[in-house]
């Protein structure tokens, strides 16, 4: 009887736990060295879907990395209008081997675009960022250096990039915040 009860314990605690995760996909590929890389990450949120994409997961040095982020409208209107920023996307960077944060700062006005069902909206990834006299030296040659061209330091990069609007429907705003995470490596 007490074996009978710890298998249907076991069995109850396997379903809960797997029933626990978010509405997130990502595609998966083995890189180097037995590291894993996600190189393509989806999202769901409402009538949403947000996707995140590094063309490859390993990049030559001196050969120019390719992101770009797609939103995609996939509710029951033939179009919806989105309120963002300079941009709905953002890809707020780690370089993981030197732990140097890259931010990805926009420009703050309301810009209103219109999403046509099953067409998604795609922007590839510019780089940004910036560093201040106050940063460390080994910080702000990095900086100098990943600004400077097309290509990235070597090194791995974790991108945690959003779509961030607004939908006003009848009077009601909603927000929303749609994440992915996808990594990338330059040798």
């Amino acid at each position: 009887m007490k074996k009978a009860f710890y298998l249907l314990s076991f069995s109850l605690c396997l379903v809960l736990i797997s029933g626990c995760g978010n509405n997130e996909r990502g595609s998966t590929k083995e890189g180097p060295a037995n590291s894993t890389f996600i190189m393509e990450a989806e999202t769901t949120e409402g009538d949403f879907v947000y996707r995140l994409v590094s063309e490859k997961e390993l990049y030559k040095e001196a050969e120019p990395v390719k992101l770009y982020a797609e939103l995609e409208y996939i509710g029951d209107q033939d179009s919806i209008s989105i309120f963002h920023a300079g941009s709905p996307f953002y890809f707020d960077m780690t370089e993981k081997t030197r732990d140097y944060e890259i931010p990805y700062p926009m420009i703050q006005p309301l810009i209103q675009t219109t999403l046509k069902k099953g067409e998604p909206l795609r922007e590839p990834y510019t780089k940004s960022g910036g560093y201040s006299d106050q940063d460390d030296g080994e910080y702000v040659k990095f900086m100098k250096k990943f600004l400077k061209g097309d290509d990235f330091p070597t090194g791995q990069y974790e991108v945690k990039g959003n779509a961030s609007f607004h939908t006003e429907e009848y009077g009601t705003e909603q927000q929303f915040n749609i994440e992915a995470k996808i990594e990338f490596e330059v040798k």
